[in-house]
């Protein structure tokens, strides 16, 4: 019985060893995949403020459609919205849309030389 509890007790020692390296580590790749989602945020946001600073109208387009979308968002997850009824004009987020890939064309074909 003695034996049984020493390995009970290194059982659950080991378990708590491995439970906390995994919660280290998954804290690690959460913060890694912060930082890098606010680097390519910054590079956005840098290229748009370029565009704009440039008179690119495609770059205002951007941050329209971004905060239309966010604002969409916003309104599907809310708990007291279970059926929303707006006019969207999907026409013009579709512009947008395409506006950004525009933008990001021009971008992209600007590095390249």
């Amino acid at each position: 019985m003695r034996q049984a509890a020493i390995l009970r007790a290194e059982g659950d020692k080991q378990s708590r060893i491995l439970k906390a390296e995994g919660e280290r580590t998954s804290a690690f790749l959460q913060a890694e995949s912060r930082e890098r989602q606010a680097e390519v945020e910054a590079r956005a946001t840098k290229m748009v403020s370029e565009g704009i600073a440039a008179g690119d109208i495609q770059a205002v387009n951007y941050f329209v459609a971004q905060k239309y979308t966010d604002a969409l968002q916003k309104i599907g997850e809310a708990n007291n919205s279970k059926v929303v009824v707006m006019p969207l004009d999907a026409g013009s987020l579709l512009g947008s849309v395409a506006g950004i890939s525009a933008l990001l064309k021009g971008t992209s074909s600007e590095s390249k030389r």
